[in-house]
């Protein structure tokens, strides 16, 4: 059986993997238990500045401006959760607690400004 050259698009990260999501379309599952603290990918993409489904947007704190990466890889289709259980350091994903097998990984999408 042939592999679609799509699927193995985004079946290259030893951490997670892209299936079906009952949040929404596709997701990213745990492959095995990951534990909180672990790192399980980077974000990675062409820089825009064009919003888009797939983009995930990064303050640069040192130039005060929004920067854009356009999702390349397996990390864009992380799926909204009010109750995430990861979270995005810069550009890389990191568990906020510990995700068992085949569990969505998610990350909240809203951005709060502290006051």
């Amino acid at each position: 059986m042939k592999t679609s050259s799509k699927a193995t698009k985004y079946n290259n990260n030893p951490t997670a993997y892209v299936s079906t999501s009952p949040i929404h379309g596709r997701g990213l599952f745990a492959r095995d238990n990951i534990k909180e603290g672990d790192y399980i990918g980077t974000y990675e993409g062409k820089p825009t500045n064009a919003d888009g489904m797939h983009v995930l947007w990064l303050l640069d704190e040192e130039l005060d401006q929004w920067d854009g990466i356009d999702g390349s890889n397996e990390m864009r289709f992380l799926n909204h959760s009010g109750n995430p259980n990861a979270d995005f350091w810069d550009a890389d994903l990191y568990a906020l607690r510990n995700i068992i097998k085949d569990e969505e990984i998610t990350f909240d999408y809203k951005w709060e400004e502290s006051e």
